[in-house]
């Protein structure tokens, strides 16, 4: 771990915002050695917004964006803001001489144009750059990641993963939603949950995957025909010819924030549910058993606490990707830099215009 004192500036004030506030606040209780955190400045469009976050989480300021620029004891950015602005807000960290880590939530960016300079971005800034796909710090992905890199499946056939909840199949929380429910690429299931699944599938296969087709369901008078409710996407590697699919869903009823992989192999299977999160199970062909690997909340040999057989809570694995982002160290961790958040972007982008030829072919007949 780094011993530098981290000066932090968010650019955000919503609810990811607070996610973030109470992860980097929560670091000293989970981890031996922390560096110094000092909340420095948060800045949003809305001045009551920043004033009011800044109050109730204890920063020292709440600046404009001009002020935020300029202030040069910020040396630690995280981009919690619209899917929109990301781009801008990474342009504007990274120009800042003061700032050497940034923090950038998903997706990355927005369009073509962006992705192609963020590349040119990925390997200039020498600065620490970190994309918020929590999910792969998760207590039990981390073991099952390092389980399946081990070989002992051998090579991949086929695969399923979801990301499903159901909280858009209600009037009044699409009304709360609207700035979600731009279309694909910027909003979307695909773009906002499917991100995360991506990503997830990455780390386990490559960063190659292919889309080979796609499809979208679910339709409401307040949302636009091209901001997918769900959707669902045939992928392959070219590499191994592994293929599979891969679905997100904001209109599943009953499923609750299920994330749910399967990986089917030479030599056995490996899954992973949300529903069941301490821990992950795999099947061996040689054996003809299956095994289940609790993980419960062990980060060993890092911590454990506050017990490694505590099932972990979604805030846990924020934390952990916290903890690496201000220089801890875990081998086992698979981390997501900025080249990793251009490769789930690149699928997320490619999906908006498959689904517009599945909107021609289909629904528009």
């Amino acid at each position: 771990m780094v011993s530098e004192k981290m000066v932090i500036g968010f650019l955000g004030a919503g609810g990811i915002a607070r996610a973030h506030a109470f992860a980097l606040n929560s670091l000293r209780y989970f981890y031996p050695e922390v560096p110094e955190i000092v909340f420095e400045a948060v800045c949003s469009a809305r001045k009551e917004s920043r004033d009011a976050f800044a109050e109730k989480f204890n920063f020292q300021k709440s600046l404009s964006i001009e002020e935020f620029r300029s202030n040069t004891d910020i040396n630690t950015v995280l981009i919690l803001g619209p899917n929109k602005v990301h781009f801008e807000h990474l342009k504007m960290a990274l120009e800042m001489p003061s700032v050497n880590r940034i923090y950038l939530e998903k997706p990355v960016c927005s369009n073509l144009e962006e992705e192609l300079e963020m590349a040119k971005i990925a390997g200039e800034s020498g600065k620490v750059i970190q994309i918020g796909f929590q999910y792969l710090q998760t207590a039990s992905v981390r073991e099952a990641l390092a389980f399946w890199h081990s070989g002992k499946l051998g090579n991949p056939i086929h695969f399923d993963l979801k990301y499903y909840h159901g909280d858009y199949l209600q009037q009044s929380y699409r009304d709360k939603r609207i700035t979600r429910l731009t279309p694909a690429p910027d909003g979307g299931a695909m773009a906002d949950l499917g991100s995360h699944g991506i990503s997830l599938l990455m780390a386990f296969l490559g960063e190659n995957l292919q889309i080979t087709s796609a499809f979208q369901a679910g339709r409401f008078d307040d949302v636009p025909e091209d901001s997918d409710l769900f959707s669902s996407l045939s992928l392959v590697h070219p590499e191994n010819f592994a293929a599979g699919t891969m679905s997100a869903s904001r209109i599943s009823s009953g499923t609750g924030d299920l994330v749910s992989l399967e990986i089917y192999a030479e030599k056995g299977m490996l899954r992973y549910s949300s529903h069941s999160v301490d821990y992950f199970e795999y099947y061996l062909e040689e054996t003809g058993q299956w095994i289940r690997q609790v993980v419960g909340s062990n980060y060993l040999p890092i911590s454990s606490f506050p017990s490694g057989h505590v099932p972990p809570g979604w805030l846990r694995s924020m934390i952990h990707a916290h903890y690496i982002f201000l220089g801890g160290k875990d081998p086992k961790a698979f981390v997501p830099e900025l080249k990793h958040g251009l490769a789930v972007q690149r699928i997320v982008r490619e999906t908006a215009k498959f689904l517009k030829t599945y909107r021609d072919l289909i629904i528009k007949q």
